[in-house]
């Protein structure tokens, strides 16, 4: 069991880059991903299955789901202990120099951004001072290739010596570990999301 002060505790050197998968991770969702070929319909994924599915050729992906705002908000289950951790976290990031916490979706844009964000402040979550980045955008062949995408923007920049992330999928966070070996003096902690709002931290 991992005590909450070490999910909130900062590295002791340099700044530190939270990371947070929003479906199944702080919300509870029931939007599905459209898979299409040729212009139909090929089936539907689940949030869980899309984050291990890969593409074949001729395929793509429909997020209309995950693009209606007002689904989002009136069907999302929020996740109140894994809320609670991520606004305890912000809180305490405040008050360091440099850390930052952000969100990396495999969502792509949403039809209204104020109702998205809406619903993370109902939850009393500061997502004015979070940013969200959207995998769902780039067109990367999966779940853990896109997020791969801008986390690797961050470490670019070299201003961050831990990075963490929160998410439900073992692919994300296998991704997170592999960057061990291309960035040596970050230190990576990976945090497996189960529904019930608990984390465990995991390791390849």
């Amino acid at each position: 069991m991992i005590k909450f002060k070490d999910y909130i505790a900062e590295s002791k050197e340099g700044a530190g880059l939270t990371i947070w998968d929003i479906d199944e991770t702080l919300f509870n969702t029931k939007a599905q991903i459209h898979v299409v070929k040729d212009g139909k319909l090929v089936k539907k994924l689940s949030n869980t299955e899309y984050n291990t599915y890969t593409r074949k050729p001729g395929e793509s992906y429909d997020f209309v789901e995950f693009k209606d705002a007002k689904h989002f908000r009136d069907t999302s289950e929020p996740i109140a202990r894994a809320i609670a951790k991520a606004k305890a976290i912000h809180k305490n990031i405040k008050n360091r120099a440099g850390s930052k916490m952000i969100i990396i979706t495999a969502r792509s844009d949403f039809d209204d951004r104020d109702t998205f964000l809406d619903t993370f402040r109902q939850q009393g979550i500061d997502i004015d001072d979070v940013h969200v980045h959207r995998a769902g955008n780039l067109d990367a062949p999966n779940s853990a290739a896109g997020k791969k995408i801008f986390i690797k923007q961050y470490l670019d920049s070299g201003k961050y010596g831990r990075v963490r992330l929160f998410d439900d999928a073992i692919s994300n966070l296998d991704m997170l570990l592999s960057l061990k070996d291309e960035y040596p003096d970050v230190d990576f902690e990976a945090y497996l999301a189960h529904h019930d709002g608990t984390m465990t931290r995991y390791r390849k």
